[in-house]
């Protein structure tokens, strides 16, 4: 599980050091997939000017859902070109870095550092500025949907009084 959020500095060769949880993570996959790839597998967001990616468990569940899909559907192949013909496997070198793609660093604005995001099965990788931006966005919404989340939980809604 990804989780957490860690900037790491980005070097001039596009190298950038992968938080050790999240390398410990995709290992795990691999192990669970019998997988030998030691990297993680990114693309560019379909939803904003971020990086999505994760490990061989994520791409296996996307794949899983598009199964669901006929091959010729038309939702099923835009999602198939925009993630999986845009997905770049990133092995891992001994210092637990990868070498991120020029094209996908300009994609999400990454110069000198490179922000990444836990998102539980996934995970993100912003530009730190524009994180911190966002962050505050999805706070409020979270904190407004919040109600959603207990709706369809077998959990009840915590007490929103302001006791403590």
């Amino acid at each position: 599980m990804f989780l957490s959020r860690f900037t790491n500095t980005l070097d001039v060769k596009g190298r950038v050091s992968v938080p050790a949880d999240f390398r410990t993570a995709v290992a795990l996959d691999g192990i669970k997939y019998n997988d030998d790839f030691d990297g993680i597998i990114v693309w560019p967001s379909i939803d904003g000017k971020w990086l999505e990616g994760g490990g061989v468990a994520l791409v296996r569940n996307h794949q899983a859902m598009l199964n669901n899909l006929k091959p010729h559907d038309r939702a099923r192949i835009a999602f198939e070109r925009a993630v999986f013909g845009e997905s770049h496997r990133l092995s891992f070198d001994a210092s637990g870095r990868v070498s991120l793609p020029k094209e996908l660093s300009a994609f999400a604005g990454l110069d000198k550092q490179a922000t990444f995001v836990g998102m539980g099965q996934r995970f993100e990788i912003w530009n730190p500025v524009a994180y911190d931006a966002k962050l505050k966005l999805v706070r409020k919404m979270a904190k407004e949907t919040r109600p959603r989340l207990y709706a369809v939980s077998q959990f009840s809604a915590p007490d929103q009084g302001g006791g403590s």
